[in-house]
């Protein structure tokens, strides 16, 4: 009879990780939300890419928002407050519940300050939602990823701001922002050609607790009319790219034209 049961026992879906060990590429299989010992499987960066700056671990405080309307998002900015919304659905991606709040105009343009707007979109915040700013109680508190972030076009000032939940088991598009490093060392930058940016971000799919803040785009071996192509960013294993594969991201063109006229002369 036990051996009959165990025969008939349902296999429990299992999905994938990586680990930070020598075999981090590889796929090892584990249960959704509870691994063998019980405990929440949770990703990590790994040791050679990019992670969030601690500098700008900060929390987020809103206030619960009763409705929407363009006469309550303009009282609402006029308190020193930004109209916002968190999409609260189950996998951290389709559609679902939304809680309106507002948060502080002040806090939201110090961050998109210091980090830049594309960084901002890609970093993962903890928002506390309290009765009141300056109170103390917390009615909920959960991490969030900013989805959209529309500024004034004359004062940059936030109009308005997106959040999208993020927790652990959360797979989220994000358009991460591409930083160029080795430019001094390019062997077609060092001939008198230029680069090309093509992308400033690329979007891919993310584990919510391994999103990175950048990417980085090496130009160090690029010669003239060479591409860095999509497939050649250098990411944690466990994200995937959206986009196809040889979407170009920059080139180094041919000699600047001020270059060349000075050639022919």
């Amino acid at each position: 009879m036990l051996n009959l049961m165990r025969a008939t026992h349902t296999r429990i879906p299992r999905l994938r990780f990586f680990s930070q060990s020598s075999a981090a590429a590889a796929l090892v299989e584990e249960t959704p939300s509870v691994a063998q010992d019980n405990t929440q499987v949770r990703l990590t960066y790994l040791e050679d890419f990019p992670k969030p700056d601690p500098k700008y671990a900060e929390t987020i405080l809103a206030v619960p928002r009763a409705a929407s309307g363009s006469n309550i998002s303009s009282k609402e900015r006029k308190a020193g407050r930004v109209p916002s919304i968190v999409f609260e659905q189950e996998d951290g991606q389709h559609g679902g519940n939304k809680r309106l709040i507002s948060v502080k105009t002040n806090q939201i343009r110090k961050l998109v300050n210091h980090l830049g707007r594309s960084f901002f979109l890609s970093r993962l915040f903890d928002l506390e939602v309290r009765p009141e700013l300056a109170s103390d109680e917390v009615i909920e508190k959960i991490r969030v990823l900013p989805r959209l972030l529309h500024l004034h076009a004359g004062t940059d000032a936030p109009l308005n701001v997106t959040f999208i939940r993020a927790p652990s088991h959360a797979l989220l598009k994000v358009d991460v922002p591409l930083v160029y490093r080795g430019e001094d060392v390019s062997p077609g930058l060092r001939k008198g050609s230029y680069l090309n940016v093509i992308k400033r971000t690329v979007k891919f799919l993310c584990p919510a607790d391994i999103i990175p803040p950048y990417i980085d785009v090496d130009l160090s071996e690029l010669d003239v009319g060479q591409k860095f192509l999509a497939k050649d960013l250098k990411v944690h294993p466990a994200l995937k790219l959206i986009r196809p594969e040889d979407e170009p991201i920059c080139k180094i063109m041919g000699g600047r034209v001020s270059d060349q006229q000075k050639k022919s002369k």
